[in-house]
């Protein structure tokens, strides 16, 4: 057995009268991340994690910000691309461990609706998906609410 662990990040400016979605959820929110598919940070990160785990490069390589295909997709569509990609070489998913980094809106009364999404993406448990989130204490970028970041890391096996 093969066990290999893969880490991604994402970040997205925050615009007014943008939509805001994470996990696969629309928060109500004065403002949203801004980018070429729905810009859900959590779902890039994710993705980012898996494919860097199986040695498939980065979401940017597969689905390219240039290519209309992706323009406003859901990022839950990528992340079932993305996990095709990985059943292709031979690998099983493990679990996913995320970090939400961002001022506002409040993150924990959506973790639930999140799992259920991204686990019905990945084709895992819901248990085997885990959503945190912090605050920048008001410092920086995403303190200022400018921008939002999520981090991810994942197990993978073959």
């Amino acid at each position: 057995m093969k066990i290999k662990v893969g880490f991604g990040f994402d970040v997205h400016q925050l615009k007014e009268g943008h939509p805001f979605v994470l996990g696969g959820v629309l928060l109500d929110h004065h403002q949203g991340a801004f980018g070429h598919s729905d810009a859900d940070v959590l779902v890039h990160a994710i993705c980012d994690a898996l494919l860097g785990a199986a040695n498939l490069r980065d979401i940017g390589h597969h689905f390219k910000n240039t290519d209309e295909r992706w323009r406003g997709i859901s990022s839950l569509i990528l992340l079932t691309e993305c996990v095709k990609m990985l059943t292709e070489k031979g690998y099983s998913i493990n679990n996913v461990d995320a970090m939400l980094c961002l001022e506002a809106p409040k993150i924990n009364p959506h973790v639930p609706e999140m799992k259920k999404q991204i686990s019905a993406a990945m084709g895992i448990d819901e248990d085997d998906i885990s959503i945190k989130a912090t605050t920048n204490e008001t410092m920086g970028f995403i303190g200022r609410e400018e921008g939002v970041v999520a981090y991810a890391v994942c197990l993978i096996q073959k």
